[in-house]
């Protein structure tokens, strides 16, 4: 039953509170159930949804059931109601004090003490939620742990991050925060420090020495869809940067951890995300590009503006699509530019870590077309097609001395078994026996923050918004941001 050969997680009382949304139901619960499939649940384990809506657990039990048997063709009716067993519902407002008697009477009923607290809800819920929580005497650990998992967005700028982590450690202590980025939850991310620390061969040349630049790169061909509300106040830097990326980057350039503990290895990713250079807000402008979609095509479908998105602004000025130079002032990194990009409407689906050599010192190979040599690239892609490959010169066959880019690398799905996976499997399971490694520290966060508030802050004054056709790779700004030090952007897909 247990595929993985691990402990399976203690028994607990899980309250989802935005039960109703659309992370519950297409992303918690699928992973919850795959997470039952496997045999890593206790058998003691209950489901909790919380949300104002009206139901009972009968019924708020069906619902998801409805949506997992259409998602999934074959899901396991018997797996599945055996998981349908355990869950209920408590119809309560967030910010209501009876609410959270009703949580501390479905805590006492449990068998054990343990309870975790996700909350899927809007962020502007989460101080309120965790205050009521403290209050409630629900976080209190005597009787058993008590976790809280937050999701992002954690702020929407320093000051806000700041604010929330003091309002988090006024009521637990920071082992309790479980500050979720379910990037970290996929496998070819956690695989990045395998590969790193595990081979020799990378260590060896993995700094300034031999690393020109690295790209990273988060391209969606989706636009803003329902999201279109929350977006349009948020923006590309906001909503992927100082999560996303940033986590990317961190797995990339932090520096090998004394062991791999929780501590040790968030310490680190707080380091180094700590070290990159705060930008004047001149710099911050010159070296970032913003972007929004305009109307355009993908293949023969026509693709309608950000501006014409329902609920966007007539006259929005919020970026679809970012690119930033960003340097990392420590010993290994010094002197080599991180190029981060995400954009929405873009060509293809491709989140990928692009790190680039320096070419060999010396052209042996005078007057023939390999006079010049390419850049070796090691590229590391996240999805859709999850591996790594390494690309390299060879000799063409033939006469002439004629060089050829190829690949040597592998894809996840043709060495291993990889089972139907939302990607907070993970994340879910860690929370649960309590191993916080990849979950975002208060330091990490408010460290990702205060780097991109200089371009927060210089935008406000200034800057341009260029466009960009929806189906295409972002502006050309873009281009030009990495052409003026003699560098191009690594072809997506």
């Amino acid at each position: 039953m247990n595929p993985y050969n691990v402990e399976t997680a203690p028994p607990c009382t899980l309250f989802l509170f935005g039960a109703n949304g659309d992370l519950v139901k297409r992303l918690l619960m699928p992973a919850l159930y795959n997470l039952s499939r496997d045999g890593l649940l206790d058998r003691n384990l209950r489901i909790v949804g919380v949300d104002h809506n009206a139901a009972t657990g009968s019924e708020f039990a069906e619902r998801l059931a409805a949506f997992m048997r259409e998602r999934d063709k074959d899901l396991d009716p018997k797996r599945w109601a055996r998981l349908a067993k355990r869950i209920d519902y408590l119809t309560g407002d967030f910010l209501d004090t009876d609410t959270y008697q009703a949580i501390g009477k479905h805590i006492g009923r449990s068998r054990n003490g343990n309870a975790i607290f996700y909350l899927a809800t809007a962020p502007r819920f989460f101080a309120d939620v965790v205050q009521r929580l403290g209050d409630g005497g629900l976080l209190d650990e005597t009787e058993g742990f008590r976790r809280v998992v937050i999701e992002k967005p954690f702020g929407s700028d320093l000051a806000s991050a700041e604010l929330l982590n003091a309002c988090l450690l006024r009521v637990m202590s920071e082992k309790q925060i479980y500050r979720i980025d379910h990037y970290l939850g996929k496998e070819t991310v956690q695989n990045i420090l395998v590969s790193r620390f595990s081979n020799g061969l990378f260590e060896a040349f993995w700094n300034n020495h031999y690393i020109d630049h690295v790209q990273i790169t988060a391209a969606e061909t989706v636009g803003v869809e329902e999201r279109a509300a929350f977006y349009d106040h948020t923006g590309a830097l906001r909503d992927m940067v100082p999560n996303h990326l940033f986590q990317l980057l961190a797995m990339v350039a932090m520096e090998p951890p004394a062991a791999f503990g929780a501590d040790a290895v968030r310490s680190e990713k707080a380091k180094v995300i700590g070290a990159i250079r705060p930008w004047s807000k001149a710099m911050a402008l010159k070296n970032s590009v913003r972007g929004q979609y305009t109307e355009g095509r993908q293949g023969r479908k026509k693709l309608r503006g950000y501006r014409d998105e329902p609920r966007v602004a007539a006259d929005s000025q919020t970026e679809t699509y970012v690119a930033l130079k960003v340097m990392i002032d420590n010993w290994r990194w010094v002197g080599v530019p991180f190029y981060l990009r995400t954009g929405k409407r873009m060509s293809v689906r491709d989140t990928e870590i692009a790190i680039c050599f320096k070419p060999a010192p010396y052209a042996q190979f005078r007057d023939s077309d390999a006079e010049r040599p390419k850049p070796n690239y090691l590229k590391i892609q996240i999805q859709p097609n999850e591996g790594m490959w390494f690309d390299l010169q060879a000799k063409r066959p033939g006469p002439a001395l004629a060089m050829e880019n190829v690949e040597l690398g592998f894809a996840y799905k043709d060495f291993f078994n990889m089972r139907p996976a939302t990607g907070y499997e993970t994340l879910i399971y860690d929370c649960l026996i309590g191993d916080q490694t990849l979950f975002q520290r208060a330091d990490n966060i408010e460290n990702g923050w205060r780097a991109v508030q200089p371009f927060l802050d210089a935008w406000k004054e200034g800057g341009e918004v260029h466009s960009y056709a929806a189906g295409e790779d972002g502006p050309a700004a873009a281009d030009e941001l990495l052409a003026r030090e003699r560098r191009v952007w690594h072809r997506l897909g």
